[in-house]
């Protein structure tokens, strides 16, 4: 582990006043490196907390330019980045807000041709994709490498949110054994909401660093921000899953 500096003891002070959290902790965290896809609306608040909590280094996987309408739920963005890559702006900011940690962005989003790279980066991967192809594809990645990953989608004002560690819990192909058929990238989205999962993601991923606390493993939690109703289901991990089956 990296020895704390005095800069990280005076920046984290607060944290490390948690119960069960401390030195050591802080210093898992500063020797971290968790692999972030995307940075979107999830993803940005999700990246933004983990610099808030010091984990050591980000890689940031987002592809394409900013749009005008990204601006009402990507915090890390600027209306002066329009037309111009996201995840190069998004790194510039975390940089900016914590200069203590390294952030590295890669200008692609996952998919077979890169994951098995990006995900052997990282101690864990948060999947804030859009898209159920891109997630499942981390999912598997994240099981033969035996890598935790937290997992954090949203639809209008629903949220859900869960943690797969690979050869304990159940893992996303256990829930989706197929890409569910009709799914759009383009759906509601408040800002508040993503940022709600995201803000979560980033708790799962520093309890997963850190041991303090219980992930979600084995859980999946699902609330609707419109009635404020929040729900745990349990999961189980299917026998004949393919991905994490045989694990």
């Amino acid at each position: 582990m990296k020895p704390l500096t005095p800069d990280d003891r005076a920046r984290y002070e607060w944290q490390l006043w948690a119960e069960d959290f401390g030195e050591a902790q802080q210093a898992k965290l500063k020797g971290a490196t968790v692999l972030i896809t995307r940075v979107g609306g999830v993803g940005g608040a999700l990246a933004l907390q983990l610099a808030a909590a010091g984990v050591g280094t980000l890689v940031l996987a987002h592809a394409g330019n900013l749009r005008v309408n990204d601006l009402n739920r990507q915090l890390l963005m600027s209306p002066s980045g329009l037309g111009q890559p996201r995840v190069e702006q998004a790194a510039k900011r975390l940089r900016e807000f914590n200069p203590l940690i390294t952030v590295e962005p890669v200008a692609e989003n996952v998919g077979d041709h890169n994951v098995e790279g990006l995900v052997a980066r990282a101690d864990v991967v948060a999947c804030c994709a859009p898209l159920f192809s891109e997630r499942l594809c981390l999912n598997r990645a994240a099981v033969r490498q035996k890598k935790p990953l937290v997992d954090c989608a949203m639809y209008d004002m629903e949220l859900q949110l869960t943690t797969v560690v690979p050869g304990s819990s159940p893992c996303l192909a256990c829930l989706y054994p197929v890409e569910p058929p009709n799914w759009k990238r383009q759906f509601p989205v408040f800002g508040a909401v993503a940022g709600a999962v995201g803000c979560m993601g980033a708790m799962e991923v520093i309890k997963l660093l850190t041991g303090i606390g219980q992930p979600a493993a084995g859980r999946m939690l699902l609330c609707d921000l419109k009635t404020l109703a929040f729900r745990q289901i349990q999961l189980r991990r299917h026998p004949r899953c393919p991905v994490c089956g045989a694990t």
